[in-house]
Order: structure tokens, then C-alpha cells, then sequence
């Protein structure tokens, strides 16, 4: 049974999506889960913490309408409810943009606390689009949060650096991430030329919760500021529907992207 808008009685889920490289997907992703958490009935607020480096304005389309930003809210040029953005595509789906002229000192752990503590009242989910790295915008990005995404391509060196990202989550004490493994192309993984799943886990052992197929709808998209989820048609946006309900609790198959093309084992160890 899922966990929707009216069951989440304790407040606001606050989730971080990191990884450990840039270009790996990351702001498409959490565009993307913001809709189809936002889709599914939930009051979602979506942060871009990538202060001086913003993006996630521009992949949801909302680029057009920012007045204030994160760094305003916290040295109290406006109110919170001031800089939040709402997506008229989607009722209950708001943006919080990051400052594009400032650096990320500008921003403490601790203020980032306060802001989700405030969101935590009024909203059902908060997602977390953290910087790239280890450095200070992480450490803004994954002080408040209640759980920790990671979002990794099936290649080697995307992979050892994610694993660097669970070490410093793990003794943030926030527990085990979750992982999406994204831009899969199956027929590179029958050919050899792609780490596997199967070959991710043994390395990271965490939880998987997504595998998002490369489709080019989901560039298209967010160079139109349309996020996949929105499109029906989109295999990507697919995946990132299914995410969202196994975020909020539903037992949701992975999608057979390619049992017949080499990677039966995969999914056998998927499902056990």
C-alpha cells in the first residue's frame, strides 16, 4: 500500500539525491522524482543546493520565474514561501532555486536544517539535489536529510566514486543509501561493455530501487524543461514513476528491459 499525502502524519520526508561524479544524471533525476512523487497526490518541494551551479530550474522549466532563491531565504531578504516556485503543471509540486551568483560557503549545514525544518510541516516530501562531490554543498545537502539517494552509471569509475559517497553517508550516520543506476543500455551490458547490475551491487551493497534506461526522450525533455515523468511515452519516465512509488512503499516489479538479450541474470538476481 503506498504511503501517500494523507498518511504521512510526522511531517515532510526529506530525501538527498547525490553521487560521486558530475554528468551522471543526478538533477534529471531528481526533477523527475519530484513529478512523480507530485503525481502520485504528495505536497513535494524540490531544493537545488548546487549554489553558484544551479540547474534544476532550468530541467523542470521554472528558470523564467525565480524572484528569490535559496541564499535570500537564509539571510532573510524574503520569506521561505516567497522563493518557493510552484509548478502549475502539477498541483502541489513547488521549486526552491539555488543562488547562481554566490558560492556554496553562503550556505551552512545548519541553515540547510532550518529550511527543511520549516518544509517538514507542510509538505509530505522534500528532495535534495546535492552538488557533485564531497565537498561543502554535500555536506549542506545531507545534513537534513531522513534518507540518501545515490544515483550512479553503470560505469567503473562512476561506480568507485559512488562507493567513496556511501562511506561518507554511512559515517554521517544517515544510514544506508538507496541506489538508481541510470543511463543502462542493455545491449552494451550483453556485449561486455557495460558494468552489469549484478557487478554494481557486489561493489556498493546497498538497496537498489530504480534502474533507469538511456532514452534520449529524457535530453529532449529536459532541454524543454519537461521533465519524462510527465510523458506517458517515455521509458525513462517509467522508471522514474515506478522509483517514486517504491519511495513511498509499494512493492513494484523492475522493468524487464531486456531478458532476452543476455541479461537474465540480472533480473534473477533482482528477483531472487
Amino acid at each position: 500500500m503506498a504511503v501517500g499525502a494523507t498518511s504521512l502524519n510526522n511531517g515532510a520526508r526529506v530525501i538527498t539525491i547525490t553521487s560521486g561524479k558530475a554528468g551522471v544524471g543526478k538533477t534529471t533525476a531528481t526533477a523527475n522524482l519530484g513529478v512523480a512523487l507530485a503525481q502520485l497526490g504528495n505536497k513535494v518541494v524540490v531544493i537545488d543546493a548546487d549554489v553558484g551551479l544551479r540547474n534544476l530550474d532550468l530541467v523542470m522549466g521554472l528558470e523564467n520565474r525565480i524572484v528569490y532563491d535559496l541564499v535570500d531565504v537564509i539571510e532573510g531578504r524574503c520569506k521561505l514561501r516567497q522563493a518557493m516556485i510552484r509548478d502549475k503543471r502539477l498541483e502541489g509540486l513547488h521549486l526552491l532555486p539555488a543562488a547562481q551568483t554566490r558560492d556554496k560557503t553562503a550556505v551552512s549545514p545548519s541553515d540547510m536544517v532550518l529550511i527543511c525544518d520549516d518544509l517538514r510541516r507542510e509538505q509530505d516530501f522534500v528532495l535534495i539535489d546535492s552538488p557533485a562531490g564531497i565537498e561543502r554543498g554535500f555536506r549542506n545537502a545531507i545534513a537534513p536529510a531522513d534518507r540518501v539517494i545515490i544515483i550512479t552509471n553503470p560505469e567503473v569509475s562512476s561506480v568507485r566514486d559512488s562507493d567513496r559517497i556511501v562511506g561518507l553517508v554511512e559515517a554521517d550516520e544517515k544510514g544506508a543509501p538507496s541506489l538508481i543506476v541510470n543511463r543502462l543500455k542493455p545491449e552494451m551490458i550483453a556485449r561486455g561493455d557495460m558494468l552489469d547490475i549484478g557487478d554494481i551491487l557486489d561493489v556498493l551493497m546497498i538497496e537498489l530501487i530504480g534502474i533507469v534506461p538511456e532514452d534520449e526522450q529524457v535530453l529532449v525533455a529536459a532541454n524543454h524543461g519537461q521533465p519524462a515523468a510527465l510523458e506517458d511515452r517515455s521509458v525513462a519516465g517509467q522508471a522514474f514513476r515506478n522509483i517514486a512509488r517504491r519511495i513511498v512503499g509499494e512493492e513494484i516489479p523492475f522493468m524487464p528491459l531486456a531478458q532476452e538479450r543476455g541479461l537474465r541474470g540480472l533480473f534473477k538476481r533482482l528477483w531472487g
